[in-house]
């Protein structure tokens, strides 16, 4: 059985944000308007004031409000594409 290249980010790579409330720097990618992936690293969950690691754990995905908001202006100001316009 062969592995499939995972060809995903080849379209639309990932674009740093910086939060605008804490500054706290994640990656992020909007493949469509529905869909965002976000990839936290140490440094943006120690510096992140919204933060809560135990979500994860009680069965939510960790969220900052803030940061979805720096991300939602970032798509505004064209700072971060859009991949998949169509929806």
């Amino acid at each position: 059985m062969s592995v499939r290249a995972d060809n995903r980010l080849a379209d639309g790579p990932m674009h740093p944000v910086g939060c605008g409330s804490c500054g706290a720097q994640v990656l992020a990618r909007k493949s469509s308007w529905q869909q965002t992936t976000v990839q936290w690293d140490e440094t943006a969950t120690a510096t992140c004031t919204d933060w809560d690691p135990g979500s994860a754990t009680r069965g939510r995905f960790p969220v900052c409000e803030q940061m979805r908001a720096s991300i939602a202006q970032a798509v505004v100001d064209g700072l971060l594409p859009v991949v998949d316009t169509r929806s």
